[in-house]
This record gives structure tokens, C-alpha cells and sequence, in this order.
């Protein structure tokens, strides 16, 4: 899934190590979500959605399967 946390994620002034504390999950976690290498759970995209002020579908881009 495609993804839009790395540049929120700066806008917020944050580093992986930052955003991984403040929403309970590990920096590698984070990088691999910027990487698009790992989906994250719904309760950590709601958390990002609330860090964020934004809704999940803002930065997470689901590419229909057709």
C-alpha cells in the first residue's frame, strides 16, 4: 500500500524514533511502513490519523485489484 507518513511525518517536525514512541510502535516499524515494505495495523493508523489531524485515506493509498 502506498503511503504518505514519511512527508507527514516531517511536516510534524518528527523522526521515526519520534512518531514510533508517540503512537507505541517500534522505528523499525515506521521505516517500514515509509517503505511500503509493512502495512500497519488499524489501531496504528488511527493513531497516525489522530497525530496527524487527518484521515487515514490522506496518506494511505489503497491501489484497487482489478
Amino acid at each position: 500500500m502506498r503511503n504518505r507518513v514519511r512527508e507527514l511525518r516531517k511536516r510534524k517536525g518528527l523522526t521515526q524514533e519520534q512518531l514510533a514512541e508517540v503512537i507505541g510502535v517500534s522505528r523499525q516499524t515506521i521505516n517500514a511502513i515509509e517503505k511500503e515494505k509493512f502495512d500497519p495495523s488499524l489501531p496504528t493508523a488511527f493513531k497516525m490519523s489522530k497525530l496527524f489531524d487527518r484521515p487515514i485515506e490522506d496518506f494511505f493509498l489503497f491501489d484497487d485489484i482489478e
